[in-house]
């Protein structure tokens, strides 16, 4: 009864251990605006509902770039009036630096 009781409560902690792994690795949480238990759960959801909407968006649209880069996309053209659509197919404009044509190279190869 006492080993079932210890690993019960070993696969909870670990099932809390991955949620968290998760939102380290999936949610742009750098840190927390309030320190009661409300802020942080709040923040926690809003990053997932985030999440969500964007997975929904991708699975709509058809789409197979990763969501990191659907993100990080969306995080550039906040303000900008574009279709979405267009704005994740047109993704090499978003991604790669401007070529600047005055530049000189330091180095010649």
């Amino acid at each position: 009864m006492l080993a079932l009781t210890i690993a019960t409560l070993y696969r909870s902690r670990w099932h809390g251990e991955l949620f968290f792994k998760w939102i380290k690795q999936n949610l742009r949480i750098t840190r927390f605006f309030g320190t009661s238990a409300n802020a942080v759960k709040t923040q926690i959801w809003i990053a997932v509902s985030v999440y969500v909407l964007i997975a929904i968006i991708r699975k709509r649209l058809g789409l197979s770039i990763p969501l990191s880069t659907m993100l990080q996309i969306l995080s550039v053209m906040l303000f900008e009036k574009l279709p979405l659509q267009q704005a994740f197919t047109d993704t090499d404009s978003f991604l790669l630096p401007p070529e600047i044509a005055n530049q000189l190279n330091l180095f010649e190869s």
